[in-house]
C-alpha cells in the first residue's frame, strides 16, 4: 500500500531528478521499506521526454551502486500536483515554474530538495549538464545527503524512530 508519493523535479529530467529519484528509492528500500513510497521524477521542460538519463549521471550513479538505466524522462503535468504529496525541485527556477503551474491549494507541496539537507550550505542542486565528472559527483552527493534527510523526515512523520537496515 502506498502511503507517500514523491516526485523529484529538475528542468530536463535527465541529470538531477533521475539521480535523486534513484538514490532515494534505493535508500528507502534498504532502510524503511514499510513507508510504502511511490517515487518518480519529471522535468519542468519537455526537451528530453522519453530519453534515458544523461550517460554521465548514469556513470556516476553506477560507480556508487545505483542504477538509472530503467528511467525515462517525462514532463511535469498539472495532474502531478494531485498525484504526489511532495514535489521536490532542484533549484529556485524550477521551484517558481512548478509553483506557477500548481493548481490552487497545491503550491505547498512544492519544495526545494535541499530543504531536507539543512546542514548543507547550498539551497539549490546545481545543473551539471555543461560541466564535468566532478559536477555530476556533486549532484550525486547532494542527492544522497538530501535523501537521508528526507527519509528521516518521513520516518519521523510516520512515527518510525529508526533508520536501521532490517535484520
Amino acid at each position: 500500500m502506498v502511503h507517500v508519493r514523491i516526485l523529484f523535479v529538475c528542468m530536463g529530467n535527465i541529470c538531477r531528478s533521475p539521480t535523486a529519484e534513484a538514490v532515494f528509492r534505493g535508500l528507502a528500500a534498504r532502510l524503511a521499506p514499510e513507508l510504502g513510497l511511490e517515487i518518480d521524477s519529471a522535468g519542468t521542460h519537455g526537451y528530453h521526454v522519453g530519453h534515458a538519463p544523461d550517460e554521465r549521471s548514469a556513470q556516476v550513479a553506477r560507480a556508487h551502486g545505483v542504477e538509472l538505466s530503467g528511467l525515462r524522462a517525462r514532463q511535469l503535468t498539472v495532474a502531478d500536483f494531485d498525484a504526489f504529496d511532495l514535489l521536490l525541485v532542484m533549484d529556485r527556477d524550477n521551484l517558481e515554474f512548478a509553483r506557477a503551474m500548481a493548481p490552487h491549494g497545491r503550491r505547498e507541496r512544492v519544495r526545494l530538495l535541499l530543504d531536507f539537507a539543512p546542514e548543507q550550505p547550498l539551497r539549490e542542486v546545481p545543473d551539471p549538464y555543461y560541466g564535468g565528472r566532478a559536477d555530476f559527483e556533486r549532484v550525486y552527493s547532494l542527492a544522497e545527503e538530501a535523501a537521508h534527510g528526507l527519509l528521516g523526515y518521513l520516518c519521523h512523520e510516520r512515527g518510525l524512530d529508526t533508520l536501521a537496515p532490517p535484520a
